[in-house]
């Protein structure tokens, strides 16, 4: 049976087809993807992301713990800051792609994908051999995502702070009572579509009433509230990695083209000797962007072949594009330019046909005021 959230009824209320979503009853949409996607790219739209999980690391361990369990480096973080970064096994697989705020002094949240917050808790327990201080607060947060252009006008219009101010912001802690009344707020310029934002993690009680404030305050900017339809496609476009199709314990990030946040040169690190074989060697596979030409829409589980009609890989997310009109996807294929270079053409095997597809850089879309 689905979990429900703080904002269930608020969601039927306003038309929200629910679906079961890594064990959470979540909405897929209101008015519909479409309609919700063109909205995050043109004003703004308002995402219940509340399944989300929430892990604090505490003490004077936690310093080490964070650097020890994931692959960036989380000595460059200052109080205030946030990072993306991975957490792998040994074998340099990936064990969950998580975000990482360093709230104060020996105080860190990791923010995880839902469907992976208890075994990422049990990974974080057996993997603490500094014995920090860690607790799973899931279930006593929310989170509330607001993306689009005019998303820091809106979250300046609701928290009384000069739009250039939250242009610069990668996070803040308001001091308690100082925001709506609500104790433990972090309000994050964090997001996964791919287009400016904010994100606002707040008590789960205290949910509804941030929502019904955040929907007011976007009154004038025609803001919608945005399902998880919607959200699929926007990352998608952003080129935007989705945990159990892009990452995998059997995939690691050289793979995934995120290398980037893999810091080998940190220290020492869980994963740390693998993927430092693994990159020496070079990865078998590559994630691309694959742009269809005509028509056809890619779905996830679909053979990616060469123009010699030979497997070569296979798609891991697609759809069709609401920006660019025309199917795209995720896939991995095998490390080679000719199938890796943009502008490479290759196939999609859509049941008894095969669709052209040229390899595209991603993001396929990016905003240029972002």
């Amino acid at each position: 049976m689905s979990r429900t959230l703080a904002l269930h009824e608020t969601h039927v209320a306003l038309g929200g087809r629910m679906v079961d979503f890594a064990g959470f009853s979540m909405p897929l949409q209101y008015t519909g993807i479409l309609d919700e996607h063109k909205a995050v790219r043109r004003s703004a739209g308002l995402f219940d992301v509340s399944h989300m999980g929430e892990i604090f690391a505490m003490g004077e361990k936690a310093d080490d713990f964070v650097q020890h369990l994931v692959t960036n480096d989380a000595s460059r973080l200052s109080i205030g800051k946030a990072m993306y970064t991975l957490m792998c096994n040994e074998a340099g697989g990936v064990i969950d792609d998580l975000l990482v705020y360093k709230v104060n002094h020996g105080a860190y949240m990791l923010v995880v994908n839902a469907s992976n917050t208890v075994k990422d808790f049990e990974w974080m327990q057996a993997n603490n051999p500094m014995g920090a201080e860690l607790y799973d607060v899931s279930d006593q947060m929310g989170l509330l995502a607001l993306q689009g252009p005019d998303s820091l006008k809106i979250g300046a219009k609701l928290l009384g702070e000069p739009v250039h101010q939250l242009s610069s912001l990668n996070f803040l802690r308001p001091a308690a009572g100082e925001f709506m009344g609500f104790n433990k707020v972090i309000v994050s310029r964090t997001g996964y579509t791919g287009e400016i934002g904010l994100e606002f993690y707040v008590e789960s009680k205290n949910t509804d009433a941030l929502w019904d404030a955040i929907m007011a305050a976007g009154s004038d900017y025609n803001l919608s509230p945005v399902g998880l339809g919607a959200r699929d496609t926007l990352r998608l476009e952003a080129g935007f990695c989705l945990y159990g199709n892009e990452l995998t314990e059997d995939i690691n990030p050289y793979e995934a083209g995120l290398g980037w946040v893999t810091k080998l040169q940190k220290g020492a690190f869980v994963g740390r000797e693998a993927l430092h074989e693994i990159k020496a060697s070079g990865p078998e596979r590559r994630l691309v962007g694959l742009v269809v030409d005509g028509r056809g829409i890619p779905r996830s589980g679909y053979s990616v072949v060469s123009e010699s009609a030979e497997y070569i890989g296979h798609v891991t997310s697609g759809s069709q594009s609401p920006t660019l009109n025309c199917g795209i996807a995720l896939a991995y294929v095998q490390n080679s330019p000719e199938f890796t270079t943009p502008g490479s053409k290759v196939g999609i095997r859509i049941r008894s046909r095969t669709l052209d597809a040229f390899v595209r850089k991603l993001p396929f879309h990016r905003n240029p005021t972002r």
